[in-house]
């Protein structure tokens, strides 16, 4: 396997791509991932969102106390208050804060994920739960024809295990079924450029592939309680 490498970070210059992307999933996807991270958080009563881009979350929980950070401003002015503009790895909180911490798809942006969940328990309260989702490499192999995903500092398959060095043992929930369906062969092509692959072969996809066509999603969450921390 490849070295693993963090994603780049291109929301300040290009945050249309998140915003597609975001809307293919809202249009097409049969699940919620962020319906299902707020199931997890039934008990909290004030959750800090890491990497809240747009605050999608928010929409998932309306009857929370949601705090969204993000580096992003082009993001953040789209969040509803409060948010902040900080880097997940020096928030700019108190020890023992928040009741839950939440970090979905944004930690592979890290070359190293392990100090922004070292912060994440630092300002969780004893009994806060953290969550962390992400995707696997292999996801979508639906395309693995059109597009090669290197891996990333946090990949569903040893995400767990990046969690545990920092919070023990976690609780994993894993998904790998054919969860979205692309109607139409624009929704093809858009989905593989919001992924970035190149127009070239996003078009080559969208005139070989037959739709409407079903996408196989394969990715974690992995969740602890500081609870159970010795």
């Amino acid at each position: 396997m490849a070295t693993p490498g963090a994603v780049p970070f291109d929301y300040d210059s290009n945050p249309d791509r998140y915003r597609m992307g975001s809307k293919l999933s809202n249009d097409h996807s049969r699940i919620n991932l962020y319906a299902r991270v707020a199931a997890r958080l039934t008990g909290a009563d004030l959750v800090l969102d890491v990497g809240c881009a747009e605050g999608v979350l928010c929409e998932a929980m309306p009857d929370k106390r949601l705090i969204g950070l993000d580096m992003s401003m082009p993001f953040l002015r789209n969040h509803p208050a409060p948010r902040i503009q900080a880097n997940a790895t020096a928030i700019p909180f108190r020890d023992n804060t928040f009741d839950g911490v939440t970090a979905v798809n944004m930690l592979y942006h890290l070359t190293d994920p392990r100090p922004a969940l070292k912060e994440a328990k630092r300002v969780l309260k004893p009994g806060g739960v953290m969550i962390a989702a992400t995707i696997a490499r292999t996801d979508s192999p639906e395309f693995a024809g059109y597009r090669t995903r290197p891996p990333t500092t946090f990949d569903a398959e040893e995400a767990p295990e990046i969690v545990r060095d920092v919070f023990g043992e976690v609780e994993v929930d894993a998904w790998d079924a054919p969860l979205l369906t692309l109607p139409t062969k624009a929704s093809i092509r858009d989905y593989l450029l919001v992924r970035r692959v190149s127009r070239e072969a996003a078009d080559k996809a969208a005139q070989e592939l037959d739709v409407p066509l079903s996408v196989t999603k394969r990715g974690a969450m992995a969740n602890r309680s500081k609870a159970c921390l010795t």
